[in-house]
This record gives structure tokens, sequence and C-alpha cells, in this order.
């Protein structure tokens, strides 16, 4: 058995990542990493990568496949927020996910020292999870299409037909309040 790939250098020389590297998603003050979902064996690889971008909270979109305490053990909070395959998220988690945005990113704040970022990742890092990314890419003030767009132009295959309808539709949450409330 070789320990050598193709490139003639060896197997533990050679720099490991993820087999579908992570896409960065970066829009004004916002960063997203979207990913595919580690397991336990790559999970270290995962790390690398969140730890190379600041990530400070995963949201996991589909069922678990690893164990979350090496994440919590670096500070990085976990999020389950459960969603079917190839649907778009119901309004509970888009809440919850617009507050976390709104948390880890301010409301029109540009300047912070540490950039934090927020991975989000499904099954294949094709379809929920850029989802909640063009929700929040929407809600910054992006049109709905070009949100898709933006997107896809980092991530090859992003978003079927189903969740583009659902992203077409989707209503950005007022900002006014009420003065006399």
């Amino acid at each position: 058995m070789s320990t050598y790939r193709g490139n003639g250098i060896p197997v533990a020389i050679q720099q490991r990542s993820p087999i579908n590297p992570p896409t960065l998603i970066e829009h004004k003050n916002y960063r997203f990493l979207i990913a595919d979902a580690p397991s336990n064996n790559n999970l270290q690889l995962y790390i690398q990568e969140f730890e190379r971008y600041h990530v400070s909270d995963v949201v996991r979109v589909c069922d678990p496949t690893y164990h979350v305490e090496p994440l919590e053990q670096r500070g990085i909070k976990i999020h389950d927020w459960v969603f079917g395959d190839g649907e778009a998220p119901p309004s509970n988690i888009v809440h919850d996910w617009l507050e976390l945005v709104e948390k880890r990113f301010g409301k029109d704040t540009e300047s912070d020292d540490k950039k934090h970022t927020i991975a989000c990742h499904c099954v294949a890092g094709l379809g929920r999870a850029p989802v909640l990314v063009a929700i929040a890419l929407i809600e910054s003030g992006m049109s709905p299409l070009d949100s898709v767009v933006f997107i896809r132009e980092r991530r090859r295959g992003a978003i079927n037909n189903k969740q583009l309808k659902y992203i077409e539709g989707y209503k950005k949450r007022s900002k006014t309040k009420c003065i006399l409330c």
C-alpha cells in the first residue's frame, strides 16, 4: 500500500481539507460559511475551517451527523434548527435565524475588529443552508433573485426550484415601529 498520492507527496504531509470545501459568503458586514454536513470522522477538518473563518455559531439544519462537544469546547455555539430536505424553512426557524444574524452582526454596523462568521450546513450544503443565507441577504437589502445569484456564483448548484419559488416570494421583515404604540 502506497503512502503517496498521484502528486508524489506523502499523504501525511499533504494538507487535508473537507471533500467539499465550505463556501464563504460575505456581504456588507455579514459573513456566512455554507458547508455540507461533517461527520465524527472528518469533524476535525471542519473545525480547522471554522477556526480559520472565526466561526462563532454553527447552524445545523439537518439531522445530527457528529458530536457537538468538540465545537462547544472551542466556544462555538451549535443551533439545531432542522427542517425538511429540499423544503423552505418554517417561520419559527426563520425568526430564530434572523435573531441570530442580528445578534452576531448587529443592525447596520460595518466595523468589527474580529469578524465573526456564522456557519450553516445541511447534508450537501446546496439547499437548506443556502436558503437561510439568502433570507439574511434579503433582509440586508438585496433583492430575492440577486441573493440567489450571489450565492450560486459562489456555491454552484445551490437552491432548488421549490426553494427558489419560496425565496422569490419571501417578504422582508418590517423594520418600522409604531411611534404611538
